[in-house]
């Protein structure tokens, strides 16, 4: 059996890539088609597979700036030739379940969320525009009308769906009218779960420094409580979130970081600050496996993960308020880090490789 796998673009290593490597590991000879490959950005974690890139790889400026080039993307996804594979599994969060395969080949689409900037995110997106200039300000909406059609039009492509959590279950039933089984993402548990758990006065927030993430309530609400903060990830928003965070000295930006310092920051930390709305949320599973509690949001992904009192806790809205009181009546004590774990498991890379395996040999059938 020939199988093909297809990422949107490899240009850091975040949770998708996540997917992905476990995707490698369990068909070790396939492929994967992506628009943009950077074996830095990636860590070089797939620099050993064999990697079919689109034209947009010619132009080396768009590895920095991809989100400045959507209209080119299905263009560029569309042109890859997968007649040779009779399972292509696409690893998608936008543009790669758009992919053209021949009737006699199954397209498994795992969706990481329907196309965010698209749909739900749609508004935000065109606001990140204010600093441009007027004609792409102008042209945004026009454009993602444009995509809406051709994102519809792609989720029909895929034979299947397999949604990261019920939260995206129910997205891409509402926006693309289909039906997704849900397999949640690997957690290297084991790996994660190594850490002694050594409780430090800090708490920590992890992940791409972008918008949506909400790094900015944890920063307002460390500059206003006074407790120290440790912020863990890189992205587009660091300045801005720096700029944010100038004068407070209880505020550390640690950059990106190896697995091995994250893992550290896991069990050091009184406990993980996750405020954002997300699709799964891989980091806030790695911190428990680490043994930490989690104080998030009440929405999202977090509602599949986090168990009110018992791994973590929640807080009603999404602004420095209340965040801040969760953080006044949080206690360590009241949590137990074996049980933290012991929950964690049920996010294990192995359970995500049974289910994968599982789930193709049925469509196959």
């Amino acid at each position: 059996m020939r199988v093909a796998l297809v990422h949107d673009y490899l240009t850091q290593y975040g949770g998708a890539e996540r997917v992905l490597e476990a995707l490698c590991d369990i068909f070790p000879q396939a492929p994967i088609f992506t628009l943009i490959y950077d074996e830095r950005g990636t860590k070089g974690v797939f620099k050993e597979r064999r990697i079919v890139t689109s034209f947009l790889q010619n132009f080396e400026f768009v590895k920095k700036h991809h989100r400045l080039f959507p209209p080119l993307m299905p263009i560029a996804v569309e042109q890859f030739d997968l007649s040779a594979y009779q399972v292509v599994i696409s690893d998608s969060a936008s543009f790669a379940k758009g992919i053209i395969t021949r009737p006699e080949s199954k397209h498994i689409c795992y969706c990481h969320t329907p196309t965010r900037f698209a749909w739900d995110d749609s508004h935000r997106y065109v606001e990140e525009f204010g600093g441009y200039p007027l004609i792409m300000r102008k042209l945004a909406p026009i454009f993602l009308n444009w995509l809406r059609i051709w994102d519809h039009s792609a989720s029909l492509r895929p034979d299947t769906f397999i949604a990261n959590s019920y939260h995206v279950q129910n997205r891409i039933r509402k926006y693309y009218g289909r039906d997704a089984e849900v397999i949640f993402p690997p957690v290297k548990v084991d790996y994660f779960s190594k850490g002694k758990r050594d409780e430090q006065d800090f708490f920590l927030m992890a992940g791409r420094l972008i918008a949506y993430k909400r790094f900015d309530l944890g920063i307002e609400a460390a500059r206003r409580a006074g407790f120290n903060l440790h912020i863990v990830g890189d992205g587009p928003a660091k300045k801005q979130l720096k700029q944010l965070a100038q004068g407070a000295s209880n505020i550390r930006f640690l950059g990106a970081v190896s697995d091995e310092v994250l893992r550290e920051e896991y069990s050091r930390c009184q406990a993980m600050i996750f405020p954002q709305e997300e699709d799964f949320g891989l980091v806030a599973v790695e911190a428990m496996a680490a043994g930490s509690p989690v104080i998030a949001w009440r929405g999202g992904g977090a509602l599949e993960t986090v168990q009110d009192g018992k791994t973590g806790m929640f807080f009603e809205e999404q602004t420095v308020e209340s965040l801040e009181k969760a953080l006044q009546k949080f206690n360590n004590n009241d949590f137990s880090t074996e049980y933290i774990k012991e929950h964690a498991r049920n996010f294990d890379t192995t359970i995500f490789n049974q289910k994968i395996k599982n789930f193709i040999d049925k469509q196959l059938i």
